[in-house]
């Protein structure tokens, strides 16, 4: 098994070791706040391997594919067996199937997920653990090559989609929705000019409810829904 899960499942049917086997990871992706951050961290969940080879090193969760699961339902069950939460975007990233990626020859098929909820506010379960997703430790198999190219497409698309409303709950500021854009990007961003480009888009609505406290009353804003969280063409949803 190339990735476990703190709720490992072995199917009956799993494949010889002379086969190719396919095995389902996922990527998620959330948000944590940190004392003395001003922003936002971009963080994702890893495993730690209790098994050979990579014995100790964290991984992607993960597991096989079931001879009666499609590959979304496999990718929403490791991700609700590693951290108890549901996605609010889920897609599939990329096929890796490098000959020398595993001691036997495996596929994974890869999505990313984000979840909305403050993972610091979680219980982790065992063997699991969150870490700063630009700042990971070596990992198992080409786990690092996979976290890179998951973080390059979120930076991309987060350009021209409204994916960072995975990020965000269903009313938020300007300035939340700029501190998400900030936490991807890793820089900051100019608020005046980030507002002139957020009113231009006509992707959000404004409400005419405010959030209180101790600054200036800041008005809520919603995402207009009939624009899609990434474009996925022509693919059933």
């Amino acid at each position: 098994m190339e990735t476990q899960t703190t709720m490992a499942r072995q199917p009956e049917h799993a494949a010889s070791t002379d086969a190719i086997r396919v095995a389902v990871s996922t990527v998620i992706f959330s948000l944590q706040r940190r004392s003395g951050r001003e922003r936002p961290t971009v963080v994702i969940p890893l495993v730690r391997r209790t098994r050979d080879p990579h014995d100790s090193r964290w991984a992607l969760p993960g597991g096989w594919l079931g001879t009666e699961e499609n590959l979304e339902v496999a990718a929403s069950r490791t991700l609700g067996e590693t951290t108890g939460l549901a996605p609010s975007f889920l897609e599939q990233l990329y096929a890796f199937g490098a000959v020398d990626r595993s001691p036997s020859r495996v596929v994974s098929i890869v999505y990313w997920a984000l979840v909305r909820e403050d993972v610091s506010a979680q219980p982790a379960p065992q063997n699991v653990a969150w870490f700063d997703a630009t700042a990971l430790p070596q990992l198992a198999f080409d786990h690092n090559q996979i976290v890179d190219y998951a973080l390059w497409r979120l930076r991309n698309k987060v350009g021209y989609s409204r994916i960072a409303h995975g990020l965000l709950p269903e009313l938020f500021t300007l300035a939340e929705l700029r501190e998400v854009y900030e936490a991807i990007l890793s820089k900051r961003l100019d608020p005046a000019n980030f507002r002139r480009q957020v009113d231009s888009s006509d992707t959000l609505i404004p409400t005419d409810d405010f959030r209180t406290g101790s600054h200036r009353p800041a008005r809520l804003y919603r995402y207009n829904h009939d624009v899609e969280l990434a474009e996925r063409g022509p693919l059933p949803q």
